[in-house]
């Protein structure tokens, strides 16, 4: 396991790097000038100072150079420094990403658990109303989209009932501290999380089902049966645990869209992550800074992908692992 793990982060850095020159020429290729749209806010056109600020950002060297000065950045672990925030890339992302991890994790687990959970009860009442109900509710929620979900939530659970608040991280102004703090928070997660787990939670419904009505087809299944074993001990022990492993490569693929889909919900919520610093750094032109986000996601979704295959060892110990 240890040498997997070692071969599977060696592999990593090289993708990485990969997606770092990929990256890199696809926001150079972008129209629009960084240096020329912060002379433009500042009410400058004079060629003068456009060249200092050129010059000061590195955008005056040839490409072929800015590419090397920020491949080897990226190897010190040195994201570069904003243009607009003034501030170090590292810096302003490690600000926003506890905020996108708290927010991915939750949906992750709503969408997985509610998903295997509703799975599970629809393969066991196959061709019940409940199954037809599961199927028909989750097929509602993957078809809408997720913008519009999101707004329908605001609309319902914040304006018209205001049971929950609709944007931001926390209560501005309300300085808590403590448990109360961590509280304030959770009732300002509640819609984004469940917004985003609910739109995925449809794939991992029609995964688990499929796979648990494959696996009640097979031999060890009727001998279960035949044993006497009673049902909901089969579903358990037997079924589910082999239906399983379908779903958790999904997931672990899915893991890493989780991020994309944040940058949507950040932006509706205003929720204070990295999805939404990205958006922003799209807008102002800040490559640096755009750069950096996409690094730091492409890193995830590696991460997410690697604790997958370990997943696969400790569900199913019978999976030999190779580098």
């Amino acid at each position: 396991m240890t040498r997997f793990i070692a071969g599977r982060l060696l592999k990593a850095v090289v993708i990485l790097i990969c997606i770092a020159i990929l990256n890199f020429f696809l926001i150079h290729a972008a129209p629009g000038d960084p240096a020329a749209v912060m002379a433009g806010e500042a009410g400058e056109t004079d060629a003068v100072f456009l060249q200092q600020l050129q010059e000061r950002f590195g955008l005056d060297k040839p490409l072929y150079v800015q590419l090397w000065i920020y491949i080897s950045s990226i190897v010190r672990l040195d994201l570069g420094y904003s243009y607009r925030q003034q501030l170090p890339v590292l810096q302003l992302i490690l600000d926003r990403l506890p905020a996108t991890l708290l927010l991915s994790i939750s949906a992750f687990v709503i969408s997985l658990g509610l998903g295997i959970l509703a799975g599970a009860v629809s393969s066991a009442r196959q061709g019940r109303w409940s199954d037809t109900l599961i199927s028909l509710v989750t097929l509602i929620f993957y078809a809408t989209p997720l913008f519009w979900l999101a707004l329908m939530a605001v609309l319902l659970f914040s304006v018209q009932l205001g049971w929950l608040p609709g944007f931001g991280y926390e209560t501005v102004g309300a300085d808590y501290t403590g448990v109360a703090r961590m509280l304030d928070i959770l009732q300002h997660l509640v819609l984004p999380a469940m917004t985003l787990g609910l739109f995925f939670m449809a794939v991992y419904v029609r995964m688990t089902r499929a796979s648990m009505l494959e696996v009640n087809q097979l031999d060890f299944v009727k001998t279960a049966k035949a044993k006497g074993l009673r049902p909901a001990v089969i579903q358990r022990r037997h079924v589910l645990r082999n239906a399983i492993l379908p779903v958790v490569t999904l997931a672990g693929l899915q893991a890493g869209q989780l991020v994309g889909g944040a940058v949507l919900i950040e932006t509706v919520f205003a929720w204070p992550g990295i999805g939404r610093l990205m958006f922003d750094a799209l807008s102002q032109r800040d490559y640096n800074l755009l750069l950096g986000v996409f690094i730091v996601s492409a890193a995830m979704v590696l991460l997410f992908n690697l604790i997958t295959d370990v997943l696969y060892r400790i569900v199913d110990p019978r999976i030999r692992v190779a580098s």
